[in-house]
């Protein structure tokens, strides 16, 4: 299956000189591409592991050795970082929300995490070593450098953060200041020479937050869709709550006792109900519908059902009215967050076949060709043709960061 190439080569006696044939473009080393669209499209489309990928190329006759494999599945791929840095700035332009997720991840035996954004239009892995605030918003600044802002937003993000009107004193002399990462940093350790660990990290993600909600050089994500935990809050100016997540909830109830069972039984219906009628609202937005749907849910989240487990459970959805109902302010946002739990679903099947990545190459190429592929898929794009057409160079098919705009001023965002 090894293609041998014969190359003609000319000597000119007139000019003392050897002229050799060249090979055609899209031969780069010992494999051409169709070889290296098919390792790329086996790992990451058919998700087949490496040592799997070597054993089939070998029973099929392509003497290939599992360092080649991994060199061209990591190497050379600079023009694929690239698309999936379009793809993702060209996602954030094309909604007003963003839907966001996390999933845990190994890279060379230490636990990492990959964070998942997406909505309808594409789906971006980037796997980080932490899950905080900072890391979100790293990830939310598109590679622009991070820098932090002492204003109005920042103190107030900081006393919802809970940090004590002591501190606040001490910072106030850097109101309306703006410093870079490295700045930050010095300033703060010289600030918190005497502890208040807790506290600066507080006072980093404030300033963090507040600079990213300024920036005018990328798009500004100004409604976010999560779980509750507690990375994703204070990012966005909306943050809406996932009703299939707190639904969940429920189901952890495991009552024995018959009457117990009943009540939880009856107020699910309830529950799922007026779910229903927030889909509905959804596809007809009226402001008369939303007053009554924000009056029902106060009634329905104020239920007493004398079973103490599920009337504490009860409570705690009604603590969440603003984000639970978002959707009455913003009806484009959806109620639920499954196409996110749903790309993380990916990332763990990728898991499962290979336990995690060793190098930060790799790691960055996993979620390069994992972009690619999932919002491939969401455009109903063939990932193998759209690698095949970029292996080889001739850049036939369109840019998926295109086709997500074409699509989008089709759409009338």
């Amino acid at each position: 299956m090894n293609t041998n190439y014969r190359i003609e080569i000319f000597y000119s006696p007139s000019e003392h000189k050897t002229y050799s044939g060249k090979l055609p473009e899209s031969i780069k080393g010992e494999f051409g591409p169709g070889i290296k669209s098919l390792i790329i499209t086996l790992n990451h489309v058919a998700n087949v592991s490496e040592p799997k990928i070597h054993e089939f190329l070998e029973n099929i006759g392509v003497h290939i050795s599992k360092a080649t494999i991994s060199r061209i599945l990591t190497k050379d791929i600079d023009l694929f970082h690239q698309e999936k840095a379009d793809i993702f700035l060209e996602g954030l332009k094309a909604t007003p929300y963003q839907q966001i997720d996390d999933t845990g991840a190994r890279v060379n035996g230490v636990n990492n995490y990959t964070e998942i954004l997406c909505n309808p239009y594409y789906t971006a892995y980037f796997t980080v070593p932490k899950k905080n605030r900072e890391t979100i918003l790293d990830v939310l600044l598109c590679g622009k450098e991070k820098t932090y802002c002492f204003n109005a937003e920042a103190f107030d993000l900081m006393k919802t953060f809970n940090v004590s009107k002591s501190w606040l004193e001490k910072l106030s002399s850097l109101k309306n200041k703006i410093f870079s990462d490295e700045e930050m940093h010095r300033k703060l350790d010289c600030i918190f020479l005497r502890g208040g660990k807790t506290t600066k990290k507080k006072v980093l993600e404030a300033c963090a937050i507040a600079a990213y909600h300024q920036r005018t050089d990328i798009p500004v994500v100004t409604a976010l869709l999560s779980d509750d935990a507690r990375q994703f809050q204070q990012i966005a100016y909306h943050h809406a709550l996932c009703w299939i997540h707190d639904g969940r909830n429920y189901k952890k109830l495991r009552p024995i006792v018959p009457y117990y069972k009943e009540k939880l039984e009856a107020f699910l219906d309830m529950y799922w109900d007026f779910y229903g009628e927030l889909c509905e609202f959804r596809i007809n937005p009226e402001s008369e519908v939303a007053e009554q749907l924000s009056i029902k849910f106060d009634q329905l989240f104020s239920t007493k059902t004398r079973y103490e487990q599920l009337d504490e459970r009860i409570a705690k959805t009604k603590e969440n009215k603003e984000h639970l109902l978002k959707v009455l302010v913003l009806p484009e946002i959806p109620l639920h967050n499954n196409a996110a739990e749903l790309a993380a679903r990916a990332k763990v099947r990728k898991r499962d076949v290979s336990l995690q990545t060793i190098t930060e190459e790799g790691t960055k190429a996993n979620d390069t060709f994992m972009t690619i592929v999932q919002t491939s898929k969401k455009l109903g794009v063939s990932a193998y043709q759209y690698i095949c057409d970029r292996v080889g160079g001739t850049f036939e098919m369109p840019s998926l960061a295109q086709i997500i705009r074409e699509k989008n001023s089709l759409s009338g965002n």
